[in-house]
Order: structure tokens, then C-alpha cells, then sequence
């Protein structure tokens, strides 16, 4: 009972969420506003000379604002980070937070009003903030040399991830906020970050184990189905069986699965032949997965609120502990996981599997891939732009960046012999805690940053999580045993071994010109899967051939195309870059 009640709380905290050195040891609308005005007499294309007095100091306080979309909660006030910013920088942040689900409708504000905050967390693809000339080009800040640790972390990569869609200058507008490594070789996650059909633990401990190689989705939802016929309640709510997230930025979760099932890598939208793009949502991949997901859904296993819940609802409902099973990336539902351990609720956390199509090989894990136009910008109404890059390239100091992400020594972790970071029971538990984190880590304001992810100049991990000697110490006696049972070391371990990335990889990192005839009927493919794969999925099993003859028969009014000639120009613009495949 008493887990019960925590787990209530938790689905509280997420519901309100919507409203709201190594040391010593240590679809929107095409932009049509005026550009914003710019500051000190510069231009976002070319920046006013540095000026004096820029340092960083608690003798001299500043309030830096944010605009950061993630799914992490705000810190909360007498936050420990917080405060440790002022006490040291003099710098204290204001957050505006915005649920990923709720990205478009921001950002569209955002380029109506025009009035933006100093620091741009924003994970669009569609790059729309830096085509309203709402980012600040921060090139030739970057070419001055005043600020080397940002400057090193785009250098290696800087022609990918400079922008070159058209609307504003060719450039760099965002530090990359993930997968950007450092260390040879870098330490990486033991977690699975990526796509998959996830399955509760607790449904495979009940089948005793059962083999996950060659999955199909016959077993994958017999073995939901058949857990719950044998358990319709969990924590006295009704028991879920299958759903997936379809909210606004999040719709991959109901279209994405053929593109894994047919056995190729996650290219979003498309699967790539050559180099040659093409959409696969009208295929014959396509239709079997809905023509199961519509038997499915007839036999009681797909949740029918999916098409209808808020992101907020479906995280609650993962939460609550309820859910069998969805087809999910593991980032984007990482709130809802950690609810769950927080309340030591481990055999209702997920592990991951890979159905495929007969004949066909799983690729559902790639080698990390940074992300492109996503991440930490400068608005270019800031009026320090100068200031703000001081400060980011202060947090990309290893000393931040272990404050950051393992804490203070001898608070949140200890330092052995050989200088090897470690944790106390006492110090995990604090940190699987998610009201302990509100309180003494800023997860939201992490999210978006930039980060020395591998391993640090001491040999250590840039985060707890990542380090597999404390990952394995770390793990409670249950996973212990799970792993033990599929004779597995970490959560990785139950994917495919990825083979290296093609030159190009991945397509859904593409930017397509807003308004551009491409861009259309991009989010014509989305409109036309929104309004009627619910429909498709729910509806009657008889009826299913003529409801999908009617949803292909729209991809004929919609130029394809255009979009699949834009994402194949991208393509070959990446292979050329490459020196070819």
C-alpha cells in the first residue's frame, strides 16, 4: 500500500508537469513575422566585438532565462545545483518548460510573439526557431577562440551539424545536446536508449524466462495477452495491454514499428535503398502491422484511450505500473521508469524486444547517433550573447559537468583509491528518488546542455549510469536476477550488435525549408496517419481491407514525391561529404 501511494504522488508530479575537470576528486504555419531585433547594434549574422566585464562572478549577479523542452520535471525551489550556481557564478535560471508533446504549439507562440528567452533548449528537427531567425549564428563567436571547450565540441562534426536548409545564413545555431563523445574509447550506456517493442519484466518472469530471440509479434502479444487474461488488475486499476504514445512530436510511436519489422534501421519516415529515400507508410509492411495491431486491438489487448491521451496521461499510465507493453523509445518515456524504481517497483519496468518479419534481421539498436539541430542555442534577442557562451562554456567544464551529472563528492558519490568514482546504497537510492532529484539536480536544464558524454580525463564515466562496474553494483537484487536469467550483463545486451552507421544515417535528421513543397507533404504524411490509423486500428476487422484501400488512396493526392527527391538530395549531400558509401 505504501508503494501504492507513492506511486500516486508520482502521477501527480507528472500530471502537474504539463502547467508547469575530474577535480581534485571531485503542422505550423510558414514563418511570416519580422526577424526579432538584435542586440547591442549586431546581427545574428554578424555579432557585435566581445565586450568587457563578461566573466562570470557572485559579485556580479545575472538571471540567464530558458525556453527548454524535455519530458524531466523543474527543479524545485532550495534546489542544491541551484544554488550552488549562484554561490560560485552569480547565475541564477528561470525555466520555461515545455512538454515535448506540446512542441509545435511553443514553438508557434514563440514566432508570433517574438519574444524569446537567452538560452533555446528546443529538440526540432524542423529547425523553425532558426528559420524565423529566432537563434543567433554563433560561427563567428566560435571562430574568435574565446570560448575552446564549446568550439572543440562541434569541430570534428561541424559541417553536419551546421545548417544549410535556406531562410538564413549557412551555419551553426545549436550545440548538439546528445551523443557527442569524448574518450578513446568512450564509455557508453548500458541502457538501450533507442526503439522497441517493450515488455513488462514481470510478464516474462511470469512465462518463466522465455527465449526473446527470433521474436515475432505473434509471441510478443501472445505472452501479453495470456498475462493479462491471468491478471485484469494491477494496483486495483484495469491491467494495460498494448499502446504506444500519439501525441504531437511523438506519433513515430504508432507509425515507426514496419520500418522495424521489415528489419531496417530507424530512418524515420523512410526506409533508404542506395542512398534512395522512400516512405513506407503506404507498403505492404505498412498493412500487416496494422492489419495485426486491428486483430489485436479485437481481442481486447490495445488500450483504445490511446488515441486519445495526452502525453501526460500515457506517461501516468506507464507509471501507475499497469502497462504490458508499447512500442516506445526508451528516452521518451524515462520519467515514467524512473517513477517506478523510485517507488522499488522494478518487475514493472520494461525490457526491450525485436520483432521482426519473417525472413528478416532485427536492427532496432544503431551506434549513438548525435543529434542535429537539437539542443542549447542563443536566442537572438540575448543582450550578452557573449555572457550566455561564457556560461555554457563554464558548464562544459569537467568540474561542471560532474556537478551536473554525479553531484558533490562525498555527498552523491565517493572517490576510491584509484580515483575511480563510486556510490553508496544510500547515495543510489537518494538518486532513484525522484523527489530527492527536484530537489538536488537539475535534470531539465541537463537535458538540453551540451555534454562530455564518454569518459572524462580521469577515466571516469561523464555519468553514474554509464559507468558498468557501478551500473552492475548498482542494480537491485531483482534486475540482478533477471539479468542473470537471460544471461545478460546489462539492458543493451537484449539488442541487436550494432553495425556502424551508414555515411548518411539517419534521414529524420534531414531539415526540410519550411513551406517548401517537401516540407508539405511531410506533414500531409502525418496529418493523413493521424486521422486514420485510430480509425484503421479500432475498427472492425471486416472492414479493415476497405478502410485501408481508402487510407492509401489519399497518399496519391499528397506529393510524395517531392518529399522523398528532398530526403534522397539530403542523403547523397551526406555521402558526397563522405567520400560515398
Amino acid at each position: 500500500m505504501k508503494k501504492f501511494s507513492k506511486i500516486l504522488m508520482l502521477l501527480v508530479i507528472i500530471a502537474l508537469f504539463a502547467f508547469s575537470a575530474c577535480g581534485n576528486n571531485d503542422p505550423t504555419p510558414p514563418v511570416a513575422t519580422p526577424a526579432p531585433p538584435t542586440p547591442q547594434g549586431g546581427t545574428a549574422q554578424n555579432p557585435p566585438p566581445a565586450q568587457p566585464g563578461n566573466g562570470l562572478s557572485p559579485n556580479n549577479p545575472v538571471t540567464i532565462s530558458t525556453l527548454i523542452v524535455t519530458p524531466q520535471l523543474a527543479p524545485e525551489p532550495g534546489n542544491r545545483i541551484t544554488q550552488l550556481l549562484l554561490d560560485r557564478l552569480g547565475v541564477t535560471l528561470t525555466y520555461d518548460l515545455t512538454p515535448p508533446d506540446l512542441l509545435d504549439q511553443r514553438i508557434g507562440v514563440l514566432i508570433a510573439g517574438g519574444d524569446l528567452p537567452d538560452l533555446l533548449g528546443v529538440p526540432d528537427g524542423q529547425a523553425r526557431l532558426v528559420q524565423a531567425r529566432g537563434m543567433l549564428r554563433l560561427d563567428p563567436f566560435l571562430d574568435s577562440g574565446q570560448w575552446p571547450l564549446l568550439l572543440e565540441h562541434i569541430r570534428p562534426y561541424r559541417q553536419r551539424l551546421s545548417w544549410r536548409g535556406g531562410g538564413v545564413e549557412d551555419g551553426l545555431y545549436q550545440f548538439p545536446n546528445y551523443n557527442r563523445f569524448y574518450g578513446n574509447p568512450p564509455m557508453l550506456s548500458p541502457e538501450h536508449w533507442g526503439s522497441a517493442f517493450w515488455i513488462q519484466k514481470a510478464v516474462l518472469e511470469w512465462h518463466n524466462f522465455p527465449s526473446l530471440d527470433n521474436m515475432t509479434l505473434e509471441r510478443y502479444f501472445n505472452m501479453i495477452e495470456e498475462y493479462m487474461t491471468a491478471h485484469p488488475y494491477i494496483n486495483g486499476m484495469p491491467t494495460i495491454g498494448f499502446t504506444f504514445p500519439t501525441s504531437p512530436g511523438h506519433i513515430w510511436g504508432m507509425t515507426n514499428p514496419p520500418l522495424f519489422l521489415a528489419g531496417h534501421p530507424n530512418n524515420g519516415s523512410v526506409m533508404v535503398f542506395d542512398g534512395i529515400a522512400r516512405i513506407y507508410g503506404n507498403t505492404q509492411y505498412a498493412e500487416d502491422y496494422f492489419r495485426f495491431l486491428n486483430r489485436a486491438h479485437a481481442r481486447g489487448i490495445v488500450d483504445p484511450e490511446t488515441f486519445t491521451q495526452t502525453l501526460d496521461q500515457y506517461l501516468a499510465n506507464l507509471a501507475s505500473g499497469r502497462v504490458l507493453g508499447m512500442h516506445d523509445q526508451r528516452w521518451a518515456f524515462s520519467v515514467s521508469y524512473d517513477a517506478l524504481v523510485s517507488a522499488g517497483l522494478y518487475n514493472r519496468t520494461w525490457v526491450g524486444t525485436m520483432p521482426v518479419f519473417p525472413g528478416r534481421t532485427p536492427w532496432y539498436a544503431d551506434r549513438d547517433v548525435m543529434n542535429v539541430h537539437q539542443g542549447m542555442g542563443i536566442s537572438s534577442m540575448a543582450n550578452n550573447p557573449e555572457l550566455l557562451l561564457t556560461f555554457l562554456e563554464t558548464m562544459m567544464t569537467e568540474e561542471w559537468q560532474i556537478l551536473l551529472s554525479w553531484g558533490e563528492e562525498g555527498i552523491d558519490y565517493n572517490v576510491d583509491a584509484d580515483g575511480m568514482f563510486y556510490r553508496t546504497p544510500e547515495q543510489v537510492a537518494n538518486r532513484n528518488d525522484i523527489t530527492w532529484r527536484g530537489l538536488n539536480r537539475l535534470e531539465a536544464f541537463l537535458d538540453q546542455l551540451p555534454k562530455l558524454q564518454g569518459t572524462l580525463s580521469c577515466g571516469n564515466s561523464w555519468a553514474p549510469g554509464h559507468q558498468l562496474a557501478e551500473f552492475q553494483r548498482e542494480l537491485s537484487d531483482y534486475n540482478r536476477i533477471f539479468l542473470d536469467a537471460y544471461g545478460k550483463s546489462t539492458w543493451r545486451d537484449f539488442f541487436n550488435d550494432p553495425p556502424n552507421n551508414p555515411v548518411y544515417y539517419p534521414a529524420w535528421q534531414i531539415s526540410l525549408p519550411a513551406g517548401s513543397p517537401a516540407a508539405i507533404a511531410e506533414s500531409q504524411l502525418e496529418d493523413i496517419a493521424v486521422e486514420r490509423l485510430p480509425g484503421i486500428i479500432m475498427g472492425s476487422t471486416a472492414n479493415f481491407d476497405a478502410a485501408w484501400a481508402a487510407y492509401i488512396a489519399m497518399f496519391d493526392m499528397i506529393n510524395v514525391a517531392a518529399y522523398e527527391a528532398a530526403i534522397t538530395a539530403g542523403l547523397q549531400e551526406r555521402i558526397e561529404l563522405a567520400g560515398g558509401l
